[in-house]
């Protein structure tokens, strides 16, 4: 499937691109960060205390397009989810999906967004940013790949962030109805890599077992803010 048959599925069930998705493409071939802002991205922003949720169907979406990019880069991509708050759900899931690391606490996340660039030496351009909420702006404006997980109840944020471009794509499914398992799928069809992928993960062929095996070794660390500056915490 082209990346123009792919985007014209992703518009007809309400996806809407800013950047054309030849240019997206383009960009998501250049990436090697995946960063995931956690409340309105892996739930729908409701939560109790430092309870929220996620779905198992997004979570599969990120371990494919985490595995699409190892065959797409021949190495793993860093992924990171960046919140403002305390999330106990999302420390859990990071530690059982191996992702690389969890910056919390992070109210001024483009402090946090320089941390990551320099600690990792990546540019901006080579990280893909998931992101719902007026305080993942000032890093959406600077990531390579930004997709803007919908909100309905927020038409005006909506249009200004297309007015300006902070996004290259708005999903048509919310935090709460699996929009990381569109932008997932999405990435994957753009990149030309879905088929190959989902052939691979169905089969459990060598190929995947090597990259899980890999992924499972990964231990997630976890930083915030202190008075000493950003600062690695056991949890």
């Amino acid at each position: 499937m082209t990346a123009e048959q792919t985007a014209k599925l992703f518009t007809k069930m309400g996806g809407e691109f800013t950047t054309s998705p030849i240019l997206l493409s383009e960009r998501l071939k250049k990436i090697k960060v995946l960063l995931f802002d956690w409340d309105g991205v892996w739930h729908d922003g409701r939560k109790t205390g430092n309870v929220s949720s996620f779905s198992e169907v997004d979570s599969m979406g990120l371990n494919l397009l985490r595995f699409g990019y190892n065959l797409q880069n021949g190495t793993m991509p860093l992924t990171f989810i960046i919140t403002g708050e305390n999330n106990v759900t999302a420390f859990d899931f990071a530690k059982r999906e191996h992702i690389d690391a969890v910056f919390f606490q992070a109210k001024n996340k483009i402090e946090f967004f320089d941390f990551i660039l320099e600690k990792w030496a990546i540019q901006p351009e080579e990280v893909l940013f998931a992101f719902d909420d007026v305080l993942d702006l000032a890093v959406a404006e600077k990531c390579g790949a930004r997709f803007l997980i919908n909100r309905t109840g927020s038409p005006l944020l909506n249009n200004l962030i297309s007015q300006h471009k902070w996004c290259d794509y708005k999903t048509a499914s919310n935090g709460g109805t699996n929009g990381v398992r569109e932008l997932c799928e999405l990435a994957l069809g753009l990149l030309g890599k879905f088929e190959e992928v989902v052939n691979h993960r169905m089969n459990f062929s060598d190929t995947y077992m090597r990259y899980w095996e890999v992924r499972n070794q990964l231990i997630t660390q976890f930083y915030t803010k202190t008075q000493a500056g950003l600062t690695q915490v056991t949890l």
